[in-house]
């Protein structure tokens, strides 16, 4: 896949080495602090949940750097490969589980939002999906009240964004999973909601 130059920046799929993934894992607990994540993480999860995502051959590890240094990622895999708490409700939802692809996280530092670089996400997670074989993309994210006592009075609505991509959400399709927030002494569930389409 080739590189995608925005200016600054150039994004690429890149290789999972041992230092690749470490600063990506050091990336995503930057980025997830803020709203609506307000992730309190650590290192070693982050280091651990990644190679596992990024253990299938097909998956892929696309990359936004400027300047050498990494400000953004995304990744993607085959549905088939995720854990039963993420496969389960797409499948209920009659999604294809063995031509559908997962979507993981799609990050980006604030300094580099709004240049177009999340779209080029996509493109690259959509046609590596499309390359595999698959004929659905999905993706799911955090469930938060407006009234949580954390919530930025100007917090961004993405739905508008996923919309555009062509994603819709797909009622009652949800899945917990459980992290520490930084307001809070230990780990918590939260609900996920999962947005599909046909690629």
């Amino acid at each position: 896949m080739p590189d995608i130059l925005q200016g600054e920046i150039t994004i690429a799929q890149t290789a999972r080495d041992e230092a690749t993934l470490r600063a990506l894992a050091a990336l995503r607990i930057e980025i997830f602090r803020d709203w609506p994540y307000i992730y309190d993480g650590s290192l070693e999860y982050e280091e651990g949940y990644l190679a596992e995502f990024l253990s299938d051959p097909e998956a892929v590890l696309i990359v936004a750097s400027a300047a050498g240094k990494a400000v953004g990622m995304a990744t993607a895999s085959r549905l088939a490969g995720q854990s039963e708490h993420i496969v389960a409700p797409l499948a209920a939802a009659g999604l294809p589980v063995d031509r559908t692809f997962y979507f993981g996280e799609s990050v980006l530092l604030p300094d580099w939002r709004g240049r177009g670089i999340g779209h080029a996400f996509f493109d690259q997670r959509e046609r590596a999906a499309c390359k595999a074989g698959a004929t659905h993309a999905a993706f799911c994210a955090v469930v938060r009240e407006a009234s949580h006592p954390l919530a930025p009075r100007n917090a961004r609505d993405l739905g508008p964004f996923w919309r555009q991509r062509g994603y819709r959400l797909l009622p009652g399709a949800t899945a917990a999973m459980a992290w520490k927030d930084r307001d809070q002494p230990c780990s918590t569930a939260h609900t996920m909601q999962f947005w599909s389409r046909r690629l």
